[in-house]
């Protein structure tokens, strides 16, 4: 390295013309894209309970929109010569009281299911980042009232505030969506306030306001953008929670009417036969249980392990 910065001053001596210095070699974008997939593929090699994860999260995607790349079946129409038939390779999961294949219905279900929670975290996401931007980045008495609101949401346990919004409100899938989403509103709002109070005290947002950028710019430019990162991971998180909240106001009967096999509903048809027809419940609630964990495992792994891993 000094012998060629010395090499560069001699020439300069001679020639009389100022000589660059070497440019450091940078990757170009098929290096770095190449680098950074394979970055990811150790990451996911690593972890194989991740893989799981995702491929759980896919499968469960790819039935809600597309049910017919698992089944063939009518999940509304039985054979009543086949009542409660047991887990076999003609029906993976069994049969009903009134002969319906059980797998068919779990899977036309689970399009009722993540719509119910697409829509309650897409509620509280919405409504809870909305108000904890507003309460941080405001201040004063802004912030007093918005987050006195959310404490009285806090003092109450949100399965009742479900049940209370949906009882109001009336039964449906989209209702209870809804009543869950609203429930979940006040840790959305916290998470955001704690993340604009730190972004907001950052000095590139000081930088920007002292350059008269107006309110709105550094908002929308600087507060927002490095603010949402754990609120999106909240989101995730809070998607299992979701779906544990949606099925248990159909398990009371708050959600789609019979013969809609909504999650929730299928476990609470099977409970009257689980001395003779046990998999009615289990393989429903299984369902259930591989979904919420498998979210919490990708939330997990997006709340801190890709970063320390990078």
């Amino acid at each position: 390295m000094s012998s060629t910065l010395d090499n560069d001053i001699a020439a300069e001596a001679v020639l009389g013309v100022p000589v660059a210095p070497d440019a450091p070699d940078v990757p170009g974008p098929a290096v770095r894209s190449r680098a950074g997939a394979a970055q990811v593929a150790r990451f996911l090699l690593r972890r194989p309970g991740l893989v799981l994860s995702v491929l759980v999260i896919a499968a469960v995607v790819l039935a809600s929109f597309w049910p017919a790349l698992f089944t063939s079946r009518d999940p509304l129409t039985g054979i009543p010569a086949q009542s409660f038939r047991a887990p076999s390779g003609a029906h993976w999961f069994g049969t009903d009281e009134l002969g319906r294949d059980l797998y068919s219905r779990v899977v036309h279900g689970a399009a009722l299911s993540l719509k119910a929670t697409l829509i309650a975290v897409a509620v509280s996401f919405a409504v809870g980042g909305l108000l904890g931007l507003l309460a941080g980045f405001a201040g004063r008495w802004i912030d007093d009232v918005l987050m006195r609101f959310v404490d009285v949401l806090l003092s109450i346990p949100a399965l009742f505030l479900s049940l209370a919004l949906v009882t109001a409100l009336g039964y449906g899938t989209v209702k209870v969506a809804v009543a869950v989403g609203v429930a979940s509103v006040a840790t959305f709002a916290r998470v955001m306030r704690s993340e604009v109070l730190r972004v907001r005290q950052a000095v590139y947002v000081e930088a920007a306001r002292s350059c008269g950028t107006r309110w709105y710019g550094v908002l929308g430019r600087h507060v927002l953008p490095n603010a949402i990162g754990p609120v999106l991971v909240l989101a995730t998180l809070d998607f299992g929670t979701a779906v544990l909240a949606v099925s248990s106001l159909s398990f009371l009967g708050y959600g789609a009417a019979p013969p809609a096999p909504e999650w929730g509903t299928l476990i609470s048809d099977g409970r009257n036969y689980l001395a003779n027809a046990w998999w009615m419940t289990a393989l429903p609630g299984l369902t259930i249980a591989a979904t919420v964990l498998a979210t919490n495992r990708i939330a997990r792994a997006l709340d801190g392990e890709w970063a320390r891993r990078r």
